[in-house]
């Protein structure tokens, strides 16, 4: 079965990526924090003004009001200017402005959990990495990779056992492009999925 979905993943989704807008690797975490519970579309507005008025520096001195005002789309917004302040601050004061290439260190950082740390790892540093999203885990769920009751730590878990660790990355963007945009949770595109005959979505 996976080769058939290795098949219409690569034919669906040539070309995966990530779709949050940065151009620095800070600019990736705190959008990252920034979309949870919000759209990249949404989070990629954002950014594009929070970015060119902040660096890591001047945002790690920012005022919160301030930055409540920009943010305030992506939902959850007074938690979030509290974490984006508190991680600029903790990559100014003890990583010399980046952002480090380790679990250990993203997973101490706030607001960050190991999505998040996994988005990071596998754009910035090619870790070979499974970021497991709503996406992701109802991609997975509904062609029984994963059991239904599985948390999104187990399903990362058992997509890692069932894909080869080289195509980690390539085939963990897939999964969660496939949900965004056809898979989706309210009115699939179930009638012009190629997956159909694997899907067990009813069962679910």
């Amino acid at each position: 079965m996976m080769s058939k979905i290795y098949e219409v993943l690569d034919l669906m989704i040539p070309s995966p990526k990530c779709e949050l807008n940065y151009s620095k690797d800070y600019e990736l975490l705190i959008a990252t924090v920034l979309s949870a519970h919000s759209t990249d579309k949404t989070v990629n507005k954002v950014t594009e003004e929070l970015f060119k008025k902040f660096d890591i520096k001047s945002l790690a001195k920012a005022d919160i009001e301030e930055l409540k005002k920009i943010i305030r789309p992506v939902g959850n917004f007074n938690k979030k200017a509290l974490y984006t302040i508190s991680i600029a601050q903790s990559l100014v004061q003890n990583y010399n402005g980046c952002v480090p290439n380790k679990r250990e260190y993203l997973e101490t950082l706030p607001g960050v959990g190991r999505k998040t740390a996994n988005v990071v790892l596998k754009n910035l540093y090619d870790v070979p990495c499974i970021p497991v999203d709503t996406h992701v885990e109802r991609v997975s769920k509904r062609l029984g990779l994963a059991p239904k009751e599985a948390t999104p730590k187990e399903v990362e878990e058992n997509l890692m056992k069932l894909i080869p660790k080289e195509k980690w990355n390539r085939v963990g963007e897939q999964l969660l492009l496939f949900g965004r945009y056809h898979c989706k949770s309210i009115k699939p595109e179930c009638t012009k999925c190629l997956l159909i005959k694997e899907c067990k979505k009813d069962s679910l």
